[in-house]
């Protein structure tokens, strides 16, 4: 379990660069660390905020929702975390696990490999109201940095899960019926009718796509031109949810 308590004398020895085995990460900006503490204050170790910074508004909400003992001033701490220079507010946070709900419908990605296109899908999923993500293993570390600032405030609203394999993802969740979105079959999404049942949207890498073992009569494809070969991922994911929201509105 990630849900580890108070570790700040942990790490408090020597703050670094973030690493994927560490128990704790960072939201590098003001509007997301305004989210993490909305969304899971309880996890929440400090609050760093650099002496530049102005905002009365940002630092109202922080001071009346945080404890001031966890609420540090550090410009250089915040100049060594941070890769951008607008960067004022940095909130450090214990890493944490969440269950997918069962009786609504998810998005899958198998090996997912770019922190920006996780962190944009991440985005794209809440924009559309879908709040769970399951991650097939090898994949990008939902808690690097990189992946909390693509998403903006995203992360923070979402359940999410990783699996060692479809077929542990599949076991968990017998009710949902897999729509791989893939090139090889001929169901084109314009055309293809969701049911009401509940539903896994399911893409692959970005270099690889989806293995053949996802193709069955329930795979999507969406039709583009000629004049490309395929869609990049978050484009991809973004229409796929638009039209399933529609579709499932309607209904």
């Amino acid at each position: 379990m990630l849900n580890v308590p108070d570790n700040r004398y942990n790490y408090l020895m020597e703050i670094k660069n973030y690493k994927k085995e560490f128990i704790y990460s960072y939201s590098l900006g003001a509007f997301p660390t305004i989210e993490l503490i909305k969304h899971k204050k309880e996890y929440i170790i400090d609050i760093y905020i650099h002496s530049s910074f102005k905002n009365e508004e940002v630092l109202s909400f922080i001071k009346e929702n945080i404890n001031k003992d966890k609420i540090k001033y550090n410009d250089k701490l915040i100049n060594k975390l941070s890769p951008k220079e607008n960067c004022f507010v940095i909130g450090i946070f214990n890493k944490y696990d969440t269950n997918l709900d069962k009786n609504k419908n998810h998005i899958l990605l198998d090996n997912p490999a770019n922190m920006g296109n996780l962190g944009t899908i991440i985005r794209s999923s809440l924009g559309f109201d879908i709040l769970n993500l399951a991650i097939i293993k090898p994949g990008v570390d939902i808690f690097d940095p990189k992946v909390i600032r693509a998403s903006m405030e995203a992360i923070f609203s979402i359940n999410f899960k990783y699996f060692s394999s479809l077929e542990e993802y599949k076991s968990a969740y017998k009710e949902h019926e897999i729509n791989a979105f893939m090139l090889q079959t001929n169901n084109t999404l314009d055309s293809f009718k969701f049911t009401n049942n509940l539903h896994t949207l399911t893409f692959g890498n970005e270099a690889t796509g989806l293995d053949k073992k996802y193709l069955d009569n329930n795979s999507i494809i969406i039709k583009h031109s000629k004049n490309i070969d395929s869609l990049n991922i978050t484009n991809a994911v973004s229409i796929a949810l638009y039209e399933f929201r529609k579709q499932i509105k309607n209904n």
